[in-house]
């Protein structure tokens, strides 16, 4: 190591020092608020490499976070899907209450780096591709579960989530969950609890709760009047065995 490396060192290492009075402070304020903080250890250290763990020692964390996340996406466009994955995570350490970081990661994991997997022409054997794209799915799925432990006062993770199970896992019933308590978070999506619903409705046991929350929204007025919702609405009918008098009229495009 070069004597001006050194001195460059030295100075982060001082900088770092004199802020180490407010980075407590701010640190209390932020595990008030859910923050768990990163976790300045070896574990860490040999996830973004040593100039960027001193870096971030010394008060850069939130830099560092943004240069990962920004060598992060490189690597996915190299399709460097282990590469990637150790930046996301450096980032997320780092950054745990940016909702962006949990997010993409997410993303790339679950259906980019899924794809990639199940596509992978140098394995013949489906077996192994099919193996290797859920593990890229679960991948998925703990970033975002690890996302909403950090941050349970923001929605979009929970909707992220409630389409993964929905659209990779086909868990219905895992999906209908998780949007039904996205519903439930301050700034919500309108369509969180009309999707808990939809999912519900394909949940085996839980029939008679869909169509009664589905009747809710219907006789909420014409606007709730949608395509899946009267589908829905005229499957569970049918499989309920609602009596003809307590039937709601479906239109006939509607009908499943």
């Amino acid at each position: 190591m070069n004597r001006r490396v050194v001195i460059a060192f030295g100075m982060l290492l001082v900088f770092g020092a004199l802020r180490m009075p407010f980075e407590r402070q701010l640190e209390a304020e932020h595990k008030a608020a859910y923050f768990h903080g990163a976790k300045f250890d070896l574990g860490l250290r040999e996830q973004i490499g040593q100039m960027a763990f001193l870096a971030a020692l010394s008060g850069f964390r939130s830099l560092v976070a943004d240069g990962l996340y920004l060598h992060a996406h490189a690597l996915w466009e190299r399709t460097e899907w282990g590469r990637m994955k150790l930046n996301f995570d450096g980032a997320v350490a780092l950054q745990p209450r940016c909702i962006l970081f949990w997010d993409q990661a997410a993303w790339h994991m679950a259906f980019n780096a899924s794809i990639a997997a199940y596509e992978d022409k140098n394995q013949p054997r489906e077996a192994l591709r099919i193996k290797a794209q859920r593990e890229y799915w679960k991948l998925g799925e703990d970033y975002l579960v690890r996302g909403i432990a950090n941050n349970p006062d923001n929605p979009t993770l929970y909707d992220r989530l409630g389409f993964l199970y929905r659209e990779k896992f086909k868990d219905h019933c895992k999906s209908a969950e998780t949007y039904a308590r996205c519903a439930k978070v301050p700034g919500a999506p309108v369509y969180a609890k009309r999707f808990a619903a939809y999912e519900l409705a394909q949940c085996p046991g839980h029939e008679r709760e869909a169509y009664e929350q589905l009747r809710t929204f219907y006789f909420m007025g014409k606007d709730e009047h949608l395509p899946t919702l009267l589908k829905w609405l005229g499957k569970l009918q049918e499989k309920l065995e609602i009596p003809p008098e307590q039937k709601i009229a479906i239109p006939p495009a509607s009908n499943p």
